[in-house]
């Protein structure tokens, strides 16, 4: 048994339960997709796309309209690439086994990335100007990062395995997207609900159901000392104090 099958066990791109791999609600999503506004033929891309869902609600939102969606996960792009096919998607949604820092198309009207700012050096910086850099000058960013709703606990910290310095508050995310070039048209957050369900249905939720439909697998120990850890870590720590922003912004 190892750690690395655990994880392969509760990946995100195996959980049919997730609709997409961060906390955020349908009708959260429909604000979001209005808010970006891609018009009609739209080049749209999702730099760390997963299996795209929120790609695919884009370019469904504008006739016309494709999308790429750039991802190194083998799992989520076969995911993805199913779905699209599922939707009749398969010709205006493309997925690229690319990592989201070595994509150098441009010109895009719409640039996605949630989650994902770790897939560049120097992290949210970076991102944020690699993101300004994909869209022509009047395009829009969907940019998602974590931000401290207030001053991260040791057990907080603990429950991620992150340093104080991960993150900052949400108005110093605003001002790293205004120090990149982008304007803030709209900023919410993920609510607590939509956090609970997240943790509930991903890695929590995900671990518990399969130990308790596979009680003599070798794997079954480890899996539940995982959801143990992982239940602990949120509940006992960082719950409350890691905010998940979303961020509509113009070049």
């Amino acid at each position: 048994m190892s750690a690395d099958e655990i994880r392969a066990l509760m990946s995100a791109a195996h959980n049919d339960r997730l609709i997409w791999n961060t906390p955020l609600s349908e009708e959260h999503a429909a604000q979001l997709v209005d808010a970006c506004a891609p018009g009609p033929g739209a080049r749209i891309v999702d730099l760390g796309s997963g299996w795209g869902e929120l790609l695919m609600r884009l370019v469904e939102s504008a006739p016309g309209s494709t999308g790429d969606g750039v991802e190194t996960d083998t799992e989520a792009v076969a995911r993805g690439r199913a779905l699209a096919g599922e939707r009749g998607l398969a010709e205006r949604v493309r997925f690229h086994e690319t990592p989201a820092a070595e994509w150098g198309d441009d010109g895009y009207d719409l640039a996605v990335s949630i989650g994902a700012a770790h897939a560049w050096p120097g992290s949210t910086t970076e991102a944020l100007k690699a993101l300004r850099a994909t869209v022509r000058p009047g395009g829009r960013v969907l940019f998602g990062e974590g931000f401290w709703e207030r001053e991260p606990s040791p057990q907080a910290l603990a429950g991620l395995g992150a340093e104080p310095e991960d993150f900052g508050s949400l108005l110093e995310l605003i001002r790293q997207a205004e120090a990149a070039g982008l304007r803030p048209l709209q900023v919410t957050v993920a609510d607590q609900r939509e956090w609970d369900l997240f943790e509930a249905n991903a890695n929590i939720g995900r671990g518990e159901r399969w130990a308790l439909a596979n009680a003599g697998h070798p794997l079954h120990d480890g899996v539940v000392a995982a959801v143990d850890e992982r239940r602990t870590g949120y509940y006992g720590g960082y719950r409350g104090t890691l905010g998940l922003a979303y961020l509509v912004l113009s070049r």
